[in-house]
């Protein structure tokens, strides 16, 4: 099973590893306080994100942005990308910035 982690810096959380339906209770369970002030995410450091984690990624920015933040997902992985196209997705749900 693969491992996930994330960490607080400022208004930055930034997410490691494996963020899928094996990895994300942890997270789901601090949610509140991990998207606290939180305006970035950056999502450089996954390495895998299954629908579950697409699903939980989606409500962090939500719950975010009901905190009046602006928010910019870094980072995003082409198999992030990919993801969020097959799922027709709209831009803003996965707020970024072209490089």
């Amino acid at each position: 099973m693969g491992q996930l982690s994330w960490q607080r810096n400022d208004q930055v959380l930034r997410l490691e590893g494996e963020l899928n339906s094996e990895t994300l209770l942890p997270l789901w369970q601090q949610r509140l306080e991990a998207v606290s002030g939180v305006t970035v995410f950056d999502v450089g450091g996954l390495i895998r994100v299954d629908t579950a984690g697409l699903a939980l990624l989606i409500h962090l920015i939500g719950e975010a942005k009901q905190q009046g933040n602006d928010v910019e997902l870094r980072q995003i992985s082409e198999n992030l990308h990919t993801l969020v196209q097959l799922y027709n997705l709209p831009e803003s749900l996965f707020p970024h910035r072209s490089a």
